[in-house]
């Protein structure tokens, strides 16, 4: 079953998030959609000519993440996008994150620190299953960093794609604009 583009053009008119920005990630995230089922086709086929030991394969594997976690991590940033009311205090979400971090603004400190780091990448807040504590992570590259066990509550993208049409080197800019914009129900809906 082949994956399918979502539509996310109702983003547009977003405050802090040009028309030209939108248009130009959301055809990028489309792009790891066909990638992705292009890679999966191709796999396919190898495993159909019992050629699944052979390099392309192996290359193909690996291609496999980098473009399938594109096209995920694309979906969850995304749909935690497009809010517009402030983050429910009295929610288990903004309670979760007071008991984690000791404070709601502890925690935006870290996530926003976080993303103002150096370099290209994702932030991701991770749920721990295992234990139930939340952690902001840094993840370099689509498919690797992803840690074990754990679901995205929140999904930044830092890529410049994210923010360079209109912030430029103002990386900070874009990250208030980010969260002048998160979806609280839908982050909240994420925590388990």
């Amino acid at each position: 079953m082949a994956y399918t583009a979502k539509d996310y053009s109702v983003l547009i008119g977003m405050e802090g998030f040009s028309e030209t920005l939108l248009k130009n990630h959301f055809t990028l995230y489309q792009g790891y959609v066909t990638n992705t089922n292009k890679v999966l086709d191709a796999l396919d086929q190898l495993l159909k000519e019992d050629k699944a030991g052979n390099p392309e394969f192996a290359e193909l594997k690996r291609r496999l993440g980098w473009e399938f976690n594109g096209m995920r991590l694309h979906e969850y940033y995304f749909e935690n996008l497009g809010g517009k009311s402030p983050l429910d205090k009295n929610g288990k979400f903004a309670k979760k994150i007071a008991e984690d971090f000791g404070s709601y603004e502890t925690w935006e400190k870290d996530f926003k620190a976080t993303g103002a780091m150096r370099g290209i990448g994702w932030v991701v807040l991770y749920h721990d299953v295992k234990n139930g504590r939340l952690i902001n992570f840094w993840i370099n590259e689509h498919d690797v960093a992803h840690p074990a066990g754990c679901n995205p509550i929140l999904i930044m993208d830092v890529f410049e794609h994210a923010f360079m049409i209109d912030y430029g080197l103002k990386k900070a800019d874009y990250i208030g604009a980010f969260f002048k914009n998160i979806n609280w129900t839908i982050v909240e809906s994420r925590l388990k």
